[in-house]
């Protein structure tokens, strides 16, 4: 069971830079699982719609004005002209991975940017007091800010690894297509 009262004492006698960490730290991880959901729905119904359009173009057939491909919109079936499609088509399917790459990166540095702010704050603050029980409650509350910041990085550097293997997946199949339309 959790002992709640740990928790409202961590908060209850944190600091303000500690606040500003975990806040930032929390907005981060929030972003890294709306860009994770946001993208995987996309790319999903996008590679769906390419899927199908793949097929329409292996049964012969080779108008991509009657397909659902980013490819309906060319002019012709010329390589170069395809390929402006398929280079608009990564830019798009890539979307957020910069955030994400951000968020994973910066993660760590801002925890422990806490961590070490926390610290010095406590051994500004110690004067006569230089206990262990005063030092030790202090020094756990650095170190939360060092966790979270790598527990953030972890899951967004994971999305970022997912979004980036379907955006591939994607690409592929769009490359496929061009592929079956030029020959």
């Amino acid at each position: 069971m959790v002992d709640f009262s740990i928790i409202i004492n961590f908060f209850k006698d944190s600091s303000l830079i500690t606040y500003v960490v975990l806040i930032w730290l929390s907005f981060y991880f929030i972003l890294s699982f709306a860009i994770l959901f946001a993208r995987l729905t996309f790319l999903a119904v996008w590679t769906a719609k390419e899927k199908e359009s793949l097929e329409y173009f292996l049964r012969g057939e080779v108008d991509p004005s009657r397909t659902e491909s980013i490819l309906k919109n060319s002019t012709s079936n010329d390589q170069n002209n395809l390929q402006i499609y398929k280079n608009l088509a990564e830019k798009r399917a890539s979307v957020g991975l910069t955030w994400l790459s951000i968020i994973a990166s910066t993660s760590p540095f801002i925890g422990l940017f806490g961590t070490v702010v926390s610290i010095l704050e406590t051994f500004g603050g110690l004067g006569s007091q230089n206990s262990l029980s005063f030092i030790a409650p202090k020094i756990s509350e650095a170190l939360v800010a060092t966790g979270c910041g790598i527990l953030v990085a972890i899951p967004a550097y994971s999305f970022h690894l997912v979004i980036k293997r379907k955006a591939f997946e994607l690409i592929s199949v769009i490359d496929s297509e061009i592929k079956v339309l030029v020959r």
